[in-house]
C-alpha cells in the first residue's frame, strides 16, 4: 500500500488501437483462440473465429506483440503506435519444435517463462500427453528440477529440489488440492493429467503468493483454459483424448465440451484411466495397479465488467500399495511393513471440489480489477485390507483468495491481497496417528513491480498466521514474515540475467506436531514434538536466460539456508517392528545447479540438453538429508517434418552416494525414451497422434526418493499411445 501512495502517476494521453490477425503459414487459415501478448501492458487477449484480436486504449510508444498457440511456433513483432492512432499487425504460425512457455503461476498473472522472477516450467496438453498416469509425480519426474517421491504408482508426488512434503504446495488452479499427499509415503496426489490443461511448476519459494508450505517450490495443475481467461464465447468447442499402453495394462480416455450462448458458458468435463500391475526386468510388481475417474462442470456469466463461476468437481479412484516378495535378494528389510495377516492393502479414495470465482473490473484509476476464489475440498481415504476398512482419512478444507491487480501507473504495476483457510481433519482405525485437528491461517501479501526500459525490480511481502487447535492436546499458533526482492537485467535480445534474494517463514505442520505411533507410509514409528518452532529460510538465486535464437535456455544456480529446519531423527530403538525417529530441528542448507538447452542444428533440428543437481544437509555435522535425488542428465534430438516429431532421448542419474542414517546407496543408470507424434493442425481442429517408448533397453534401475526402492524397482520397457483431437 505504501508503493501505491508514493508511485508516480503517468500523465493522461490519449490512447490507440492495436489490431491484427493470426493465421496457420502452411493453409493461410485464420487460427482461433492464440494467445496474443502486449508485453510491456501484460495485457493478453485471444483470437477470434477469424484469427483476429484487438487491443483499445493503449497509451501511445514502442509495444513487443507475441503470440502463442501451442503446438504451433512463437512469434513476436515490435510495433510503434501513436497517440490516438492505430497499428496493425500480421503473425503467420507454424508447426514447430520450439515454443516460448505461458506461466500464471510464479506472479499470478500471465506472463511469458522469460519474463518472470522465479524458474517456471510449464507443460502444455499435448506435452503432457505422452506422460500420461493416474499420479502427478509419474508425470513430472523426468523434468528439470523435479524428481519424484513414491510408494508405487498410485503414490507418486512431486519433489522440487530436493524439497518434499508440506514444503512443496501441490494448487488446482491456484488453490489447494485438500490432499493428504503431503503427510505420508503412501498418500497419493492423484491427477489424471490428459484431462488439464497444463501443469506449471514453480522452482523455489513461492511463499508470498501460495503460503508457507510452498517454501521449495509449487505445482499448479489448471484445469481449463477458462480457468486461466475468465471470458464468454458463442458456440461449441471441445476436446477428445484416448490412451492405451502395454507393460501395465493402461488404458483411459477423456473429454470435454464448451457451449457459450451471449454471457453465458457451460463447461463439462470427464473421464477415467487404469493401470494394471506394472513389470520390471525381475519380474511384476504386485499390487501396482491404479485406477481413477472424474467429472467436473462449470457454469459461469461474464460481462466486461464483472463476472462469476461456480465449478464442480467429483474425482474417484483406487490404488494398490505394491507388496514385496517374500524371498530373494530384493526383499526390503521392512518388505511386511504395510501389510497385514488379510493381505495386501488399497487405498479407495473420494474427492469433491465445490468453487465460486468472482470478479469485478474496471475499478478506477488505481484497481484494474479483484478477483475472489472461494474453494470447498472434501477428500476421503480408507485403507483397506480384502476389502474391509482398516483406517479412514477425512480432510475437510474451505479456503479463500482476494487478489486487487493495479492499474500500471509509470513504473509502477503488481497486485496485493489476502488469503485464508480453514481446514478439519481426521483419522478413524488401526493408524490414526494423530488427534483430529482444526487448522485455521489467514494472509495478507503484496507483489509490486518496477519496470524501466532496461531493468526490472520486484519486491514483495506476506504476513500470515497459522493455528492448530488438536482434541485434548495443547494448540499452538504460528506468525511470520516472507519477504522477497528481484532484479532482471536484458543482457540482449530476449535474453536476461536474473538474480533474488527471499525470506521465507513456514509454520510446522499437523503431523510433525502431533504424530504418534507406527507409521507404514514412512516406515518409522514416528513421534511428533508439539514444542517446535517455525522454520526460517534465506533464499539466494541467479540465472541466465535466453528465449529466442538458435540457441535457447536457462541456466540457475540456488542457495538456501534453512533455520530450525524440521526433520526425523532415527534413534536406533526399534518399536512395532520400525526404527523410533524424533521430529527434531536444526540448521541445513540445500544448494544446486539446473540447466536446460535447446540448440539448432537446423531449423527443423534441435538438440536438447538438460541437467539438475542437489545438494542438501544438516549445517552442523554435515549430514545428508534424507532421499535427496541425484545428479541427473538428459540428452535427446527434436526432429520435425511438417507435423512428423521425432524426439529420441537418453536419460541418466548418477549414483547416490550421500546417505541419511539407515539409508542405502542407489546405482546410478541411463534409460533410453522415444517419442513420435505427428500433428494435424487446421482452422477448426488441431489432431494429434503419439507413442511413446519407454525404457527401450528394458533397464532395471530404482528411484532413489522411492520409499520402497529396494522391492519395487521402476517399470520396464513398454509402449503408450495416445490420441487427443480438439477443435475450436
Amino acid at each position: 500500500m505504501f508503493l501505491l501512495l508514493v508511485s508516480v502517476h503517468a500523465l493522461a494521453q490519449t490512447g490507440g488501437t492495436l489490431r491484427g490477425t493470426v493465421t496457420l503459414d502452411a493453409t493461410g487459415d485464420p487460427l482461433q483462440r492464440a494467445t496474443v501478448r502486449l508485453v510491456q501492458l501484460a495485457r493478453n487477449v485471444q483470437t477470434g473465429p477469424e484469427g483476429e484480436f484487438e487491443f483499445r486504449d493503449v497509451p501511445p510508444g514502442r509495444y513487443d506483440v507475441a503470440v502463442h498457440m501451442h503446438p504451433l511456433s512463437d512469434e513476436r513483432q515490435q510495433v510503434d503506435l501513436p497517440a490516438g492512432g492505430t497499428a496493425v499487425v500480421e503473425f503467420h504460425l507454424k508447426l514447430a519444435p520450439m515454443h516460448e512457455h505461458i506461466t500464471v503461476t510464479a506472479s499470478g498473472k500471465e506472463e511469458t517463462t522469460l519474463e518472470t522472477f522465479q524458474s517456471v516450467a510449464a507443460l502444455e496438453t499435448l506435452d503432457l500427453a505422452p506422460k500420461s498416469s493416474t499420479s502427478l509425480g509419474e508425470a513430472l519426474e523426468n523434468e528439470t528440477g523435479v524428481a519424484k517421491r513414491s510408494f508405487g504408482p498410485g503414490t507418486s508426488r512431486p519433489v522440487v529440489r530436493g524439497f518434499d512434503g508440506d514444503r512443496v504446495a501441490i494448487l488446482q488452479d491456484g488453490m489447494s488440492t485438500g490432499t493428504l499427499s503431503s503427510q505420508s509415503g503412501d498418500h497419493g496426489e492423484p491427477v489424471d493429467v490428459a484431462s488439464v490443461e497444463r501443469v506449471e511448476v514453480v522452482r523455489g519459494p513461492a511463499t508470498l503468493l501460495y503460503g508457507t508450505n510452498a517454501l521449495g517450490g509449487v505445482v499448479n495443475i489448471i484445469s481449463g483454459h477458462h480457468d486461466v481467461h475468465p471470458h464468454a464465447h458463442p458456440g461449441v468447442r471441445g476436446a477428445l483424448s484416448g490412451t492405451g499402453g502395454t507393460n501395465n495394462a493402461q488404458g483411459g480416455g477423456n473429454g470435454n465440451f464448451e457451449i457459450g450462448a451471449g454471457n453465458w458458458l457451460l463447461i463439462g468435463s470427464g473421464g477415467g484411466m487404469r493401470t494394471g500391475d506394472y513389470r520390471t526386468p525381475l519380474g511384476k510388481v504386485e499390487n501396482s495397479q491404479t485406477e481413477m475417474v472424474h467429472s467436473r462442470a462449470s457454469i459461469g456469466r461474464f460481462t466486461d465488467k464483472n463476472y462469476f463461476r461456480f465449478t464442480y468437481g467429483v474425482y474417484d479412484g483406487r490404488y494398490g500399495i505394491p507388496t514385496a516378495p517374500a524371498h530373494g535378494p530384493d526383499a526390503h528389510e521392512h518388505s511386511d511393513a504395510h501389510e497385514h495377516e488379510e493381505g495386501p492393502v488399497d487405498l479407495k479414495w473420494r474427492r469433491q471440489n465445490a468453487r465460486l470465482t468472482g470478479g469485478l473490473r474496471d475499478l478506477g484509476a488505481l484497481l484494474d480489477q479483484f478477483t475472489l476464489h472461494l474453494d470447498y475440498s472434501d477428500w476421503n481415504h480408507k485403507e483397506m485390507v480384502e476389502d474391509h476398512t482398516h483406517t479412514q482419512f477425512f480432510n475437510k478444507v474451505f479456503s479463500y483468495r482476494g487478489v486487487f491487480d493495479q492499474n500500471k501507473r509509470g513504473a509502477l504495476s503488481g497486485s496485493f491481497g489476502f488469503q485464508g483457510q480453514r481446514r478439519d481433519y481426521k483419522a478413524l482405525g488401526e493408524e490414526a496417528l494423530t488427534p483430529p485437528v482444526a487448522q485455521n491461517s489467514l494472509a495478507a501479501f503484496a507483489l509490486e513491480q518496477f519496470s524501466w526500459e532496461r531493468v526490472r525490480l520486484q519486491f514483495g511481502g506476506r504476513v500470515e498466521t497459522n493455528r492448530y487447535n488438536p482434541a485434548g492436546l495443547t494448540s499452538r499458533a504460528f506468525t511470520g514474515f516472507s519477504g522477497s526482492a528481484g532484479l532482471s537485467l536484458p543482457l540482449w535480445k530476449d535474453g536476461a540475467f536474473v538474480t533474488s534474494f527471499s525470506h521465507s517463514y513456514r509454520a510446522p505442520a499437523m503431523e510433525e506436531l502431533y504424530i504418534l505411533g507406527p507409521h507404514p507410509g514412512n516406515m518409522a514409528y514416528e513421534v511428533g514434538n508439539p514444542n517446535l518452532k517455525r522454520e526460517r529460510a534465506e533464499g539466494f538465486e541467479m540465472a541466465v536466460r535466453q528465449a529466442s535464437g538458435p540457441v535457447r535456455g536457462e541456466v540457475n544456480l540456488f542457495y538456501y539456508f534453512l533455520k530450525d529446519y524440521v526433520y526425523l531423527a532415527p534413534t536406533g530403538v526399534y518399536l512395532q517392528g520400525f526404527v523410533k525417529a524424533n521430529y527434531t530441528q536444526g540448521d541445513s542448507r540445500y544448494m544446486g545447479a539446473e540447466a536446460r538447452m535447446d540448440v539448432a542444428l537446423r531449423r527443423d533440428l534441435w538438440l536438447k540438453l538438460g541437467f539438475d543437481s542437489v545438494d542438501a544437509q544438516l549445517r552442523q555435522d554435515r549430514t545428508p538429508l534424507p532421499r535427496i535425488p541425484p545428479i541427473r542428465g538428459r540428452v535427446g534430438l527434436d526432429a520435425h517434418l511438417g507435423g512428423l516429431s521425432l524426439r529420441p532421448e537418453l536419460l541418466i542419474a548418477n549414483a547416490q552416494h550421500q546417505l541419511y542414517l539407515n539409508e542405502t546407496r542407489t546405482a546410478g543408470y541411463a534409460t533410453g525414451n522415444f517419442v513420435a507424434s505427428y500433428t494435424v493442425a487446421t482452422r477448426k481442429a488441431l489432431h494429434s497422434f503419439g507413442v511413446n517408448f519407454f525404457n527401450m533397453t528394458d533397464r532395471l534401475y530404482r528411484n532413489h526418493v522411492s520409499i520402497i526402492k529396494g522391492f519395487a524397482p521402476e517399470i520396464g520397457r513398454g509402449v503408450r499411445f495416445n490420441y487427443t483431437i480438439r477443435w475450436f
